[in-house]
């Protein structure tokens, strides 16, 4: 188990990402920006809440994690054009699960991603095979470059739920899956022994789900994340 002192650091690493998330969703609730609207600069967000130019990037990516913002070069960040009434249920639900148990969430997570490589093997089409295959190249060249590639990790992933059809089980996605795999690479600092299970890992679902082996997907899945579990128990131990 974690020290007590590891547990209160990561809340405070935490907290400033959740306030300018909050932040900005008061600002949409109070008419100040709509959906559509390009957010205030990383300067002005981060003298307004007194916080550093990196925390505000990093609630900019964890909203643009759960597709509510896009990042256009040279056009700033923009307000996905959802509903306000849809925006602030979102928003809500977010801020609510950063508080959530762990755990849970992680079970939750392997239960919706379990389910989504069957329904993508059962439905995917040739032109699902071509997207699919594209995310899990840019995966394999980000991780060749020795990088965590924790952004395409997370959009193979994603992709396998767009194939999957479940427009629900998608957004659940969304909202549960960033904070897990981050927590996840922060406890688990990704070896060279590990990237190389991760690559296989990856590549037998997209294999299965090309097969349209429902099962076998399902499998590859449950294995890939087992092998993650194991990995982040393992450093956890070591820190004790």
């Amino acid at each position: 188990m974690r020290s007590m002192n590891e547990q209160s650091n990561e809340k405070k690493n935490q907290q400033p990402v959740k306030m300018v998330m909050d932040h900005l969703r008061n600002m949409i609730t109070n008419g100040e920006l709509a959906p559509g609207d390009t957010l205030p600069s990383e300067r002005k967000l981060a003298e307004e809440l007194n916080v550093g130019r990196l925390t505000i990037r990093d609630a900019i990516k964890r909203l643009e994690f759960y597709g509510m913002v896009k990042t256009e070069p040279q056009s700033g960040t923009k307000i996905k054009g959802s509903g306000l009434l849809a925006f602030e249920s979102l928003m809500t639900e977010i801020l609510n699960f950063e508080e959530a148990d762990f755990a849970s969430m992680a079970e939750t997570r392997n239960l919706l991603e379990i389910k989504s490589a069957g329904m993508a093997a059962l439905k995917r089409t040739d032109a699902d095979i071509v997207l699919i295959q594209k995310a899990l190249k840019a995966f394999e060249d980000k991780i060749a470059q020795g990088d965590s590639a924790k952004e395409e990790d997370f959009r193979l992933h994603l992709q396998i739920a767009e194939v999957g059809g479940n427009s629900v089980l998608k957004l659940l996605m969304k909202i549960i899956t960033p904070d897990v795999m981050q927590k996840n690479r922060n406890q688990s600092l990704i070896k060279k022994g590990r990237k190389k299970a991760l690559l296989k890992e990856h590549r037998d679902i997209v294999d299965k789900i090309i097969e349209q082996d429902a099962k076998g997907a399902k499998n590859a899945m449950r294995v890939h994340l087992r092998g993650i579990s194991k990995s982040t128990k393992k450093k956890s131990k070591k820190k004790d």
